[in-house]
């Protein structure tokens, strides 16, 4: 089971790894605040300590942050967190969060193309170039250019890494520890660099010329081990790249040897005027006459002879009018040591197993007689060899040879074929062995011998390679939206489902996770998909008639998200304040927001009941003179209305209205 995502500066969550170097670890993250995916560089604990080296980090990284040019990294923060090691014991370690580039390395361009097309070459040193000379105008020396630090885009857009960092690592005008070791890459330092000088910009455009030099012909001016290189880069000149790559044109060497000056004042003073060199080599312009002079004046020792001197270096001409032969008798040239030469052609690019910037041990070298040292010191060499050589081989030489020692690649962080490359290349034999591992799948993560170890050659070094962790805690991305759900369960190493699922749920906002498949904190294998469900915006109207209308009001506008009306009835029959009726039926799914209109019981207004009493008496009988005699039939009078003409004289009729009208009663 995976720990939980360690969260830095309470934004930046650190995702899996997808570099390492010498001095730091890049990490995929992502911005929790702004959902965005960035790139998180992380300084080992052990550079960490030292205060003064926080410091300069810190104002730095200010200045790396600074620098906003298309062809450069962008620098988006930094900071420090605190960090227990194993311990116990707290340490500040310092970061820097910068853009996230997809695309390859330059390095891994070379390891598969092998040698680029002079014209692509020159194209990619030229936008180098362009960001040099941003980061000079600024007083920023990046200090280690090499093909690992430089990312080629998808599109081709070519982008520098690490400024900063690597200025952060030295004084202003220092280059050295105060063990007196070289702080850089050893195949790609200058002159200045390599003897602990003061460096300024024109250290860069030595480098961006071993570069450029490597793209050409797949290999570096010089090779060797790291204390070799140093003193080639002093003391050596480096042979022209056509000499490797017969097909380039003597307008390429030109600017490559140029750049390549042992002095500062001998090479491109500014990276505009290298990039122009450069730009005139692709278009079959003559280059610059300083880069035409260095041609003319190290053709030899760089293995040029018979150059056409009349004719301005780039017009068009063809490569056979420059003969290529070697060095005049006696002329001094470069040897790297057994086992390190460069392939030849075409073959396959040159890799070594020193392009991480690290100390590099080297006297350090700050006065006028330095050169006169470096010979006493190199006479030495050689004669202690020969001494060494004398007690070996001397009376015994016939003895059987002793096995060739060489230097094991560090190979922890790479690819599996990478690291079998290198070892092979190493004269040494790959045991590969698989492991499950919270590091990405397929990136070594133990090698017996251990990096820059010596082992006799042909021996084994053994690999163990990750397979990924046998399973991953599956993260909180609840109330999340769709995208920035996938980047930081993507930044777990866990694969997400292309489609999703719905659910009503009005807890949350449409769009917005509900929950994923496995749910939080439960275990998923590496090859599992996580499925998101996602709030679909609707509702499932519930039943509220014969509720209580103000707990139906609460319930469907807060619970349910609905707009409610409210219309009234009069009704004896029902208790007031009763849902008579809903507009929508139950179960209905509807929208956030859709309009229910609830009738609701109201008690029918009071009446009020009044009595009247009438009393209606009959006149007697009057005697007139006609009146019938006894034996006449009798005659009755009344009201219309009575239907009988019986009721006896003084007799009365009541008629009551109660209070609510007829039928009342009248003792009201």
């Amino acid at each position: 089971m995976s720990e939980e995502p360690r969260v830095l500066g309470g934004r930046y969550e650190v995702g899996g790894l997808i570099g390492r170097g010498g001095m730091a670890e890049v990490h995929v993250g992502h911005d929790l605040r702004l959902g965005r995916t960035v790139a998180i560089k992380i300084l080992r604990t052990d550079l960490a300590r030292d205060t003064s080296f926080l410091a300069r980090f810190r104002r730095e990284a200010q200045s790396a942050a600074g620098l906003n040019h298309p062809a450069i990294v962008a620098v988006y923060d930094s900071g420090e967190q605190e960090h227990h090691e194993s311990g116990g014991a707290p340490v500040m370690v310092p970061y820097i969060v910068m853009e996230h580039v997809e695309g390859k390395t330059l390095r891994q361009v070379l390891n598969d193309e092998k040698v680029l097309d002079p014209d692509e070459a020159a194209r990619i040193t030229a936008s180098v170039l362009s960001a040099l000379e941003y980061s000079h105008q600024r007083g920023i020396v990046h200090r280690d250019i090499k093909p690992a630090n430089v990312m080629v885009t998808r599109g081709g857009a070519v982008k520098v890494m690490d400024f900063g960092i690597a200025r952060a690592l030295a004084d202003t005008a220092a280059t050295m520890t105060q063990t007196q070791a070289v702080l850089g890459t050893a195949r790609y330092l200058s002159p200045e660099q390599a003897q602990g000088l003061d460096v300024d910009t024109r250290s860069d455009l030595y480098s961006a010329g071993c570069l450029f030099y490597e793209l050409l012909t797949g290999r570096t001016p010089f090779v060797g081990d790291p204390v070799s290189l140093v003193y080639q880069h002093i003391g050596e000149q480096p042979k022209a790249p056509s000499t490797i790559q017969q097909d380039l044109g003597p307008a390429m060497d030109a600017v490559a040897l140029h750049a390549l000056g042992k002095s500062p004042d001998t090479r491109y003073q500014t990276a505009a005027a290298f990039r122009d060199d450069l730009h005139a080599a692709r278009a079959g312009r003559p280059v610059s006459a300083d880069a035409q002079e260095t041609l003319r004046r190290v053709g030899y020792a760089a293995g040029v002879v018979g150059m056409a001197a009349q004719t301005p270096l780039g017009q068009d001409q063809p490569t056979e009018a420059i003969p290529r032969t070697g060095p005049p008798q006696g002329a001094a040239r470069a040897t790297p040591p057994a086992g390190q030469g460069p392939p030849e052609g075409h073959g396959p690019a040159y890799r070594d197993d020193f392009e991480s910037t690290d100390e590099i041990p080297v006297r350090e070298e700050r006065h006028g007689g330095g050169w006169l040292v470096l010979t006493m010191l190199a006479l030495l060499a050689l004669a202690g060899i020969g001494w060494v050589v004398f007690q070996v081989l001397g009376p015994n030489g016939d003895d059987p040879e002793e096995p060739i020692e060489v230097t094991v690649p560090d190979v922890v962080g790479r690819t599996e074929a990478q690291a079998v490359e290198a070892i092979t290349n190493a004269n040494l034999v790959a045991d590969v062995s698989y492991e499950n591992d919270d590091e990405a799948k397929g990136r070594v993560i133990e090698q017996t011998p251990t990096g820059n170890a010596r082992a006799d050659e042909g021996s084994t070094v053994e690999l163990v390679v990750s397979q990924g962790p046998d399973s991953i805690t599956v993260p909180d991305v609840r109330d999340f939206t769709e995208q920035a759900a996938r980047a930081r369960l993507g930044s777990f190493n866990l694969l997400v489902a292309d489609e999703v699922e719905e659910e009503n749920n009005p807890e949350f906002d449409k769009g917005r996770v509900i929950r994923t498949e496995p749910p939080t904190g439960e275990a998923a294998a590496p090859d599992e998909e996580v499925v998101l469900v996602l709030a679909s915006g609707k509702v499932e109207v519930p039943d509220v008639v014969g509720d209580n209308a103000n707990q139906a009001f609460s319930q469907l506008s807060n619970d349910f998200r609905l707009e409610v009306e409210i219309e009234y009835q009069d009704s004896a029959e029902v208790e007031e304040n009763t849902v008579l009726e809903q507009s929508l039926d139950p179960d209905a799914e509807v929208d956030y927001g859709t309009e229910i209109v609830l009738t609701v019981s109201r008690t029918p207004p009071e009446t009020v009941t009044r009595t009247e009493s009438v009393t209606v008496t009959q006149p007697p009988p009057t005697t007139d003179p006609e009146e019938p005699t006894d034996t006449d039939p009798p005659t009755t009078t009344g009201p219309p209305d009575d239907p009988t003409g019986t009721d006896p004289p003084g007799d009365s009729e009541t008629i009551t209205f109660g209070p609510g009208g007829p039928g009342a009663d009248p003792d009201d």
